[in-house]
């Protein structure tokens, strides 16, 4: 019965940890070929400098100039309409880092699971021991 009652609170905290855990907002490794503008990945290599995603790899050093094959925004006709390839990470807005709520909301949940776990044990350790014991 112990072996049952732990596994059920390790696999209750797992399950509910995930919020915190933060590894849905990882972010997967880019490509010049995610934007459709020169302009849309300098902004990502401004927003990190390190280029862990190697958008300025061109053939000569490090110029600091992210996809110079990719077309310009001003070098596009204003008639045509761009779609932006990436959704919010390509700059149609919105957040690509958790909300605000999202960890207060994760460790309620935790805890509510550890609660509710706790209480179903000492219940059920209550009924096996019977009243005669208490």
């Amino acid at each position: 019965m112990r072996i049952r009652a732990g596994l059920t609170a390790a696999v209750t905290v797992i399950l509910t940890a995930g919020p915190v855990a933060g590894l849905a907002h990882a972010q997967s490794d880019l490509n010049c070929s995610d934007f459709a503008f020169q302009e849309d990945a300098q902004a990502e290599l401004r927003r990190d400098p390190s280029d862990p995603n190697r958008l300025d790899e061109d053939r000569g050093p490090d110029d600091g100039i992210a996809c110079e094959v990719l077309p310009h925004r001003n070098a596009v006709s204003s008639t045509a309409s761009a779609v932006p390839t990436r959704g919010v990470q390509g700059g149609a807005g919105g957040s690509t880092a958790p909300a605000d709520f999202a960890r207060p909301l994760g460790m309620g949940l935790t805890l509510g699971a550890l609660g509710v776990t706790a209480s179903y044990l000492v219940r059920r350790h209550r009924r096996s021991v019977g009243p005669h014991r208490r």
